[in-house]
């Protein structure tokens, strides 16, 4: 049975006999084959890709476990669902597929796991104002053919997006690769659909932009499930790109790269990848390019005269920086690579532990919070390698990715800590913010004080209006203590 399962961060359970009845009355929503306690269900939807949880399975233990699984289809029976939750008061956690990397969706509380995967339909296709209405549960990346198909994109790559939804990004604020162009999720989300804790279903509506007072169905963005269930958006799309321009460019100081994609951006171009590498970083992706210099590669598309005006532009740029060419070919790499991660399961394999901490600053502060994360995690004994790579980048800064590489021994989940610990002090003394969008999940929850301050004092007034039972997704965003996981 799974109950019998040890698991590291259950905090408390549902008394049994409130599951049952909650069992029966779910299944006179959805039916019986949708409601589920079988231990394969259980497990499932008990952990995500955080790097802990890789750690936890090679171990044969697991975070902490959902006491039924349930799969809705329509936003009516979500509906139903959280109403009967709320009125037992059993917790309740969303679930998409899991590819977070922060322990957003461990039930630390158990309870209802509600899975949105049988939520994955397109709901409307909207040609003429460049708008589609897809439901939650959709995986990434049968949005994007489905939308090819027809003639456009979503323009939201994620390097998850063959293993998460349309909901998940909603949720957590997620960005794609190709997002200096289309923007992150918030920027494509026109207007969101959702339940709220007592049953209420709400929605926005589906105009270009409003003046009416805060949007209430924005609230919900990046709420990660604490808020209440996001069921289907209305996104912008874009026609398939007429032509694409690669391009790749060496630097030999990483600040020069940096400073050119701070002159092209303030000019007023908007390619739609942009990836700067440090050395390390460099040699590891692109071996031909060795280590010495850093590589900066740049995919531009849209309508053809603009992309030439903008190759044209970046060029001028980069030149000025000390730039040297070096083909399109590496750019065509990275796009044959790009959701590959098999790398670090490798590594895991290996007794290694590892994770990419992304974090957002401005111009003034990239290049010093890179050295200043990078010397912090350097110093945590048993760290072989801290590189860093940036992307995600605006007129205003740019998302900056640096990844640890450790052969800590025996106590891997100290030195996971350790690692973070190091970390994340590291930022705030730079003025950076802990997510661009990975989110926060359970294990960011530990730094959301001193990144809101007394905002933060805000947010839980308004988790506490809105989920007064405090029923949706125990634990995360910082919201309340977990006394099982601390720093």
């Amino acid at each position: 049975m799974a109950q019998d399962m040890r698991t590291i961060l259950q905090e408390s359970k549902v008394d049994r006999a409130a599951v049952d009845r909650y069992a029966a009355g779910a299944q006179k929503i959805v039916g019986e084959h949708r409601v589920s306690a079988r231990q394969a269900d259980l497990l499932s939807a008990s952990r995500d890709y955080w790097p802990v949880n890789s750690i936890w399975m090679r171990e044969g233990v697991f975070p902490a476990l959902p006491q039924l699984v349930v799969w809705p289809e329509s936003t009516a029976e979500v509906s139903e669902l959280l109403a009967l939750a709320n009125r037992e008061k059993i917790p309740v956690t969303p679930y998409g597929e899991g590819s977070g990397a922060l322990g957003g969706v461990i039930p630390l509380k158990g309870g209802i796991t509600i899975d949105l995967k049988r939520m994955n339909k397109i709901r409307a296709l909207d040609e003429k104002n460049l708008l589609v209405t897809v439901e939650s549960g959709l995986n990434g990346a049968l949005y994007e053919e489905k939308l090819n198909r027809a003639g456009y994109t979503g323009g939201h790559f994620p390097q998850s997006l063959r293993c998460s939804t349309v909901g998940g990004w909603l949720s957590c604020r997620a960005a794609g690769q190709f997002s200096t162009r289309y923007g992150k999720i918030e920027d494509m989300a026109v207007c969101l659909e959702a339940v709220l804790p007592d049953g209420t279903v709400f929605s926005g509506r589906s105009v270009p932009r409003t003046a009416t007072g805060p949007r209430a169905d924005h609230l919900l963005l990046g709420s990660e499930g604490t808020l209440g269930i996001i069921t289907s958006a209305t996104l912008r799309i874009w026609p398939l790109p007429e032509k694409r321009h690669l391009a790749t460019y060496t630097f030999e100081r990483l600040e020069e790269g940096l400073e050119a994609i701070r002159l092209f951006m303030r000019a007023g171009t908007r390619p739609a990848v942009v990836r700067l590498y440090d050395g390390q970083e460099t040699g590891n992706h692109f071996p031909e390019l060795g280590d010495k210099r850093c590589a900066l590669i740049l995919l531009i598309e849209g309508n053809t005269r603009i992309v030439d005006a903008e190759a044209q532009v970046i060029e001028d740029c980069v030149r000025l920086k000390g730039a040297e060419s070096a083909g399109a070919e590496y750019v065509e790499h990275w796009l044959e690579k790009r959701f590959d991660v098999s790398v670090a399961s490798i590594l895991f394999q290996k007794g290694a532990v590892l994770d990419t901490i992304e974090v957002t600053t401005n111009w003034h502060n990239a290049h010093s919070t890179y050295l200043a994360m990078q010397e912090a995690l350097l110093g945590v004994e048993g760290t072989m390698l801290a590189s860093g790579h940036y992307s995600h980048v605006y007129p205003e800064g740019a998302a900056l990715y640096v990844t640890a590489v450790g052969f800590p021994g025996e106590d891997k989940i100290g030195y996971y800590k350790k690692l973070w610990q190091a970390a994340m002090p590291a930022c705030h003394q730079k003025g950076a913010a802990f997510s661009h969008h990975h989110g926060v999940g359970l294990h960011r929850g530990l730094w959301m004080a001193d990144e809101h301050g007394p905002g933060l004092d805000v947010l839980k007034k308004i988790k506490t209006a809105l989920d007064p039972q405090g029923i949706m997704n125990p634990g995360k965003l910082g919201l309340e203590e977990v006394r099982t996981w601390r720093k």
